[in-house]
């Protein structure tokens, strides 16, 4: 099979466990992004996501927040989107605080977490952000009240919840949650929740029908539940060796190494 489409999951894939981008990993998608779409598909918003862009050095567009949107990074715009409802957004704040779960919330340009009850992983990405310039230093900001960020934004892209990973599918399986929102885990004690419907492997799937292209010719990779539909899209869909089980179940082939080893460069010195 001649695939032409490298779909990247960018956590516990084409990153390691430091957020860093092995040389291997660099130089083999360098060899191959000429002549292959390589595109950059992740549970990230945006800006938390342009720095491994600019390292790749990628003219694609990026599919976001667990394809809730998808962002062109040439032109700073939105290309598609489906966006959470304002109305939507307030509902889930308030049904989460009365729950004592703890959230960040991807606005319109930037991530956000409460001032009053900060979340280890966003103080942890806070600090990460300070080492890049201001033209692709990720957007992270502390805020009073989420209720008020919501009415000061365009776009709600998307929530995580992390903590009590079974306090958390307790709250998912409530009726509203569970009829307004995809809920996929993200990390082992996280929960994405995202507009109905919205997927990495549909909003792949709409990209790929925009350029023509048969999801036959994609390879995707990816570690965590969010990527199984992209996974499950793909003429080849592969699991990484430190990915969730479930992932490894319905992939076609599993990596031999992981994202802190030679992990995707395998399969991409194999297919392209």
């Amino acid at each position: 099979m001649t695939y032409s489409v490298l779909a990247l999951d960018l956590d516990g894939t084409t990153l390691t466990t430091d957020h860093q981008i092995l040389p291997e990993i660099k130089d083999a998608i360098a060899h191959i992004k000429d002549t292959t779409t390589v595109l950059l598909v992740t549970g990230r918003h945006h800006t938390a996501a342009r720095p491994y862009h600019h390292d790749l050095e990628l003219d694609t567009p990026i599919i976001c927040c667990n394809g809730t949107y998808v962002y062109d990074y040439s032109t700073n715009s939105v290309i598609t989107e489906q966006a959470i409802s304002h109305d939507n957004a307030r509902q889930f704040v308030t049904l989460a605080q009365q729950n004592k779960l703890n959230m960040v919330m991807y606005v319109t340009d930037k991530m956000t977490f409460s001032a009053k009850t900060p979340i280890h992983y966003m103080e942890a990405m806070e600090t990460w952000s300070q080492q890049f310039p201001a033209d692709i230093k990720p957007e992270i900001e502390r805020i009073d009240s989420f209720l008020d960020e919501i009415d000061n934004n365009t776009y709600i892209w998307k929530f995580v919840v992390e903590g009590n990973i079974e306090n958390i599918t307790n709250f998912a399986e409530l009726p509203f949650i569970r009829s307004t929102f995809t809920g996929e885990k993200s990390w082992s004690n996280r929960i994405d929740f995202s507009n109905k419907g919205n997927t990495k492997g549909f909003r792949l799937a709409e990209y790929l029908a925009d350029q023509r292209i048969d999801p036959s010719k994609v390879v995707a990779i990816g570690d965590n539940h969010n990527d199984i539909s992209m996974i499950t899209l793909a003429g080849l869909g592969v699991a990484m060796a430190n990915a969730d089980e479930a992932v490894k179940q319905i992939a076609d082939r599993i990596t031999t190494t992981t994202n802190n080893d030679q992990g995707i460069s395998e399969i991409i010195a194999d297919c392209f």
